[in-house]
């Protein structure tokens, strides 16, 4: 392949799943490479594609150099390929966020995702995931995204986020209409879009409200009745816009990378049934299942920093104000680092993937991911005996997550026999 064809903000390269062979060609070819501006491409503005599992860890362990948040003379940033305004999703939003006041954000939070209070939740995610299996197990086939997956991540962030267990659909719309690009281009909007964002903040600033004012124990009320230090040195409570981002962002990423997560595993798990029997004769290898399934699915694609000086990784000039993509999904099939990376293996060890990013902003709900796959994968091996593909997995129109929007699956409950 020809760098000069690549065009990773061309989204219909995507719709198909991730272009694997164009990014093998990029690790190979240049692992840190300048993508020129397209016609796909937002403001005409190009970017810095970083692929390798070494060069990836090496930018985004330095958030000096490569900020969350953009530069601060410049009018947006973020972590997209196209500019967020500053200010407003750039710089508040806890994603887009540099230290240390991301740091003192996350601080308020952390106790709720522990693995000890965790821990305390894992009984009720067991029944939750036992009633959403129990609902399809006896018609031999199901939208496996739509009824399984989805159910899991979305009853738990409302959970923990003391949304009503009701309003979760809603919010699972809402959040979507914002992931997909099916009816615009990177750096537009649509009619939808605009609709679901205004519905979502709408919600989402009620919620806020009442939290403020009732208290309460769960993570939004907690954010939303605390303080902390501001540049000053003096205690300050969040803006109304940071607790309106924060929820936000709870809702997308607390539910649609795990439920990508999931269904993209039991899609591998489908196409290598060896697998599937592995798991079905050896409880021990689940552990190491979670973790390759989410080496494989690799929910985020790619997040951006931007160049807050000159510098140089790998022997790239890079100047100031520059944006950088660093592509989670490549660096997780890095030939250097992963024996035969294109195989699913559920014994992989050592697996030193990159699903959940890397140092001060790795992923917040990482413990909580990984416990509702273990769970799911305990339960599903505990009720089926196989499943199959009922027709092609329909993904959502994206460079920035592998989201899945429907997947068709039959299956055999264990004891049922050959139909």
């Amino acid at each position: 392949m020809r760098l000069d064809e690549i065009d990773l903000t061309d989204l219909d390269r995507f719709v198909g799943g991730f272009p694997d062979e164009v990014f093998t060609a990029l690790r190979h070819e240049a692992p840190v490479w300048w993508h020129p501006p397209t016609s796909h491409t937002p403001n005409g503005t190009g970017f810095w594609v970083v692929s390798s599992h070494g060069h990836v860890t090496e930018v985004v362990s330095d958030a000096t150099m490569f900020s969350s948040a953009g530069v601060a003379d410049a009018e947006g940033g973020g972590t997209l390929i196209e500019d967020l305004p500053y200010g407003f999703a750039a710089g508040v939003l806890l994603n887009m966020m540099d230290d240390p006041r991301h740091q003192r954000i996350r601080r308020l939070v952390t106790p709720a995702v522990a693995p000890r209070a965790l821990a305390l939740l894992e009984d009720e995610l067991r029944a939750r995931t036992g009633a959403i299996l129990d609902s399809v197990a006896g018609r031999g086939r199901c939208d496996f995204l739509m009824e399984v997956a989805v159910e899991l991540p979305l009853q738990a962030t409302a959970m923990l986020m003391g949304i009503p267990n009701e309003d979760r659909h809603d919010l699972m719309k809402w959040s979507g209409a914002s992931l997909t690009y099916d009816d615009r281009e990177l750096g537009q909007t649509s009619a939808a879009v605009q609709e679901a964002s205004a519905a979502m903040a709408a919600y989402g600033a009620a919620l806020v409200a009442a939290k403020r004012h009732c208290g309460g124990s769960d993570m939004l009320a907690t954010v939303a009745g605390a303080a902390i230090e501001g540049d000053d040195g003096a205690l300050e409570a969040l803006s109304e816009l940071e607790l309106l981002m924060f929820f936000n962002l709870l809702v997308a990423a607390g539910s649609e990378t795990t439920r990508n997560a999931i269904a993209l595993g039991m899609a591998a798990l489908i196409e290598h049934p060896e697998q599937w029997a592995l798991l079905q004769s050896d409880g021990s290898l689940l552990p190491g299942a979670v973790e390759e399934i989410l080496r494989w699915s690799s929910p985020t694609l790619y997040n951006r920093r931007t160049a807050t000086a000159d510098t140089e990784v790998a022997g790239r000039r890079i100047r100031r104000g520059d944006k950088v993509t660093l592509w989670w999904v490549s660096a997780n099939r890095d030939e250097d680092v992963f024996n035969d990376p294109f195989l699913f293996d559920v014994r992989r060890s050592p697996n030193p993937h990159l699903a959940f990013g890397y140092r001060s902003h790795f992923c917040l709900g990482a413990n909580l991911a990984r416990m509702e796959i273990r769970i799911m994968l305990e339960e599903l091996l505990a009720r089926f005996a196989d499943f199959s593909l009922d027709g092609p997995i329909e993904r959502f129109r994206t460079n920035k997550h592998a989201g899945v929007k429907h997947m068709p699956v039959t299956f055999r409950r264990l004891g049922a026999g050959v139909p």
